[in-house]
């Protein structure tokens, strides 16, 4: 895992300390060395963080065997010791995964990716051609952004900071990216806060060559449904697993596992222990509050884990904010990205590499508003335009049940998905606040709005690029970690997208497959959990004062720079210590972090 950064331009030795300022930006994501490379028309940038080859064979940025390519890579290639032995016609100088990429290219060049796995997002530098390609991993685990500079430069890293610290742009705000995150907490993963800084989206690779950028995708979700019964599919689903697990434990150093007790974490460390009995795990919790350490505990105990618990007070939590906020470069509400820093921060104290849990929500039917969905699916008056008139007459006199309600106000369960789950604030509100350009997502399948399957593949897409691998890779490189996410290895994902429903979840069963295959891997108290995240409400957190003094300096003083984007009057209506409040004041900490560019 590491940091890259380049500068495409004429003359591009010149642009030394700009690519200096860069990679000193976001010298967190590779403590461990840097490098640069400068030739006639490209500047090449990389931070490195140690995992695979750990000598100089393995630095970045890398010339190929014939020195015509140049590649900064940031992420992992699974299994690479096996695409290695496919090209092995290739004058390997080291055993690092980032070399089998140069071969696969000189044999393949942009159609390796239809065979390349793992996570990742790298450059390559065709110096013949005159040409950089650039490509992202299948579900976004690791980022790319790019810009056009002053100069016609193109400039790209992995995280925007680097972009901003070249001083080759002069960042612009995007409206449609402050509607997205004032909906749903988070810019899209199509977009950044800045209409002039782009993001290359998962799935999706880029050319720069002549001055013209050319992007596309390469990787669209599987759409077919298996008809396949819960035996033989038990049978593959842990087939698979396994093998997914086996192809991460791969590296130089050790690696570790996430264990918060959960059925997702605890699936990973069982799987671990088929290949390495004696691993290391880690398990956080808030001192005095409701944790699930005790699950956690119990299956660590199950398998021998050298098992660490971390004990935390929550602190000022205000101070905590300013703190972390500046890694995510753009405004970020998930509540929870507070604790993930300080699980990393921990876990970096004894590992480089971790295994975590994360997706399996999506990929098994483990969200509660999935079952709420297929309840709604059920009931008597979806699809049936007369009924909801109905229900909408009735319910002007007599109180309805929820059910009933979210029927009549949506078109669909896809509707109620998009514009309801997870949703901060309303169209209205949004419009209220001074904000009415809307950004709609593109996908790479057409939506069924009645499939919870279809549902599941527009989080796949849009929430899982978009907030939680973001939360994953920001917290974690903040802490120079890599953390890598088995469930997400493409054969095992393509495998649980295309189950049928009913292998999922029902209206009152969560995680069918998962349960039914991995039972017998957990203890008896475990098998009976439902899903339990870090334990805290916003209410609760506004009952500190340190955090309602934050709020009042940002959000009460007109002359705040946020206010440059949103209505100050508007917004004094929603400081009411809720989760409208919160992401406001996620918006107001972004927008004080970064006043010197915006």
């Amino acid at each position: 895992m590491c940091g890259i950064a380049g500068i495409i331009t004429p003359n591009a030795k010149n642009y030394s300390p700009e690519l200096q300022k860069m990679t000193d930006a976001i010298a967190h994501r590779g403590p461990n060395s840097e490098h640069h490379e400068f030739l006639e028309n490209a500047a090449l940038g990389h931070r490195r963080l140690s995992i695979v080859d750990l000598t100089e064979t393995g630095k970045q940025p890398m010339f190929s065997s014939t020195q015509n390519e140049c590649i900064v890579l940031n992420g992992e290639i699974y299994g690479y010791q096996d695409l290695k032995k496919r090209y092995a016609d290739y004058s390997y100088r080291g055993t690092s995964d980032t070399e089998v990429i140069l071969a696969m290219f000189q044999v393949k060049g942009k159609e390796l990716l239809n065979e390349l796995p793992g996570m990742f997002a790298f450059a390559i530098w065709d110096e013949k051609k005159q040409e950089l390609f650039c490509a992202r991993d299948r579900f976004g685990e690791k980022p790319f952004f790019y810009a056009i500079g002053k100069n016609g430069e193109f400039i790209f890293a992995s995280e925007i900071k680097a972009i901003l610290a070249s001083g080759l742009i002069v960042p612009q705000i995007n409206q449609q990216a402050i509607y997205h995150f004032l909906q749903y907490g988070y810019v899209n993963t199509y977009q950044s806060i800045y209409s002039n800084i782009f993001t290359l989206p998962p799935a999706h690779y880029l050319t720069f060559s002549n001055g013209e950028i050319d992007q596309k995708r390469y990787y669209s979700l599987p759409k077919d449904e298996y008809k396949i019964g819960l035996s033989e599919a038990k049978e593959e689903f842990t087939s698979l697993l396994k093998n997914a697990v086996k192809s991460q434990l791969i590296a130089d150093v050790e690696v570790g596992s996430f264990l918060s007790g959960g059925l997702d974490s605890s699936t990973i460390v069982a799987m671990v222990n088929e290949f390495k009995p004696k691993q290391t795990t880690l398990s956080f919790g808030y001192s005095g509050e409701h944790s699930e350490l005790k699950f956690a505990e119990e299956i660590a105990q199950k398998y021998q884990t050298n098992h660490i618990e971390i004990h935390e007070n929550r602190g000022d939590i205000a101070a905590d904010l300013i703190k972390i906020s500046p890694y995510f470069d753009e405004p970020f509400s998930d509540m929870s990205y507070t604790p993930q820093f300080k699980i990393c921060q921990a876990a970096a104290r004894h590992l480089k590499v971790v295994l975590g849990g994360d997706v399996g929500d999506e990929l098994f039917g483990g969200y509660n508003f999935y079952a709420i969905e297929h309840q709604l699916r059920e009931h008597f008056s979806y699809n049936n335009i007369i009924l909801k008139f109905g229900l909408k007459q009735f319910g002007k006199f007599r109180e309805t049940t929820f059910l009933t309600q979210e029927n009549v106000k949506h078109k669909n369960i896809l509707d109620f998905h998009q514009n309801r789950v997870r949703n901060y604030f309303t169209a209205q509100e949004i419009s209220s606040l001074g904000i009415t350009s809307k950004f709609q997502q593109e996908y790479s399948f057409q939506a069924n709005p009645d499939s919870l399957n279809d549902i599941m593949r527009v989080d796949l897409e849009k929430y899982v690029p978009g907030n939680m691998l973001v939360k994953s890779d920001r917290m974690a490189m903040a802490n120079s970690l890599e953390v890598r996410t088995p469930f997400l290895d493409k054969d095992f994902a393509e495998y649980c997208i295309q189950l049928p429903e009913n292998l999922k979840l029902t209206s009152e069963h969560d995680k069918i497959i998962l349960r039914e295959s991995m039972q017998n891997y957990w203890t008896e108290s475990i098998r009976k959990r439902v899903k339990q995240g870090f334990g805290s409400s916003v209410e609760k957190w506004f009952e500190e004062q340190s955090l309602v003094d934050l709020s009042d300096d940002l959000l009460k003083n007109s002359e705040a720079k946020a206010f440059q984007f949103i209505n100050f009057k508007a917004t004094q209506n929603f400081l009411n210590k809720d989760k409208k409040h919160w992401n406001l004041l996620q918006f107001a900490i972004w927008a004080e972090n970064y006043k010197h560019y915006i």
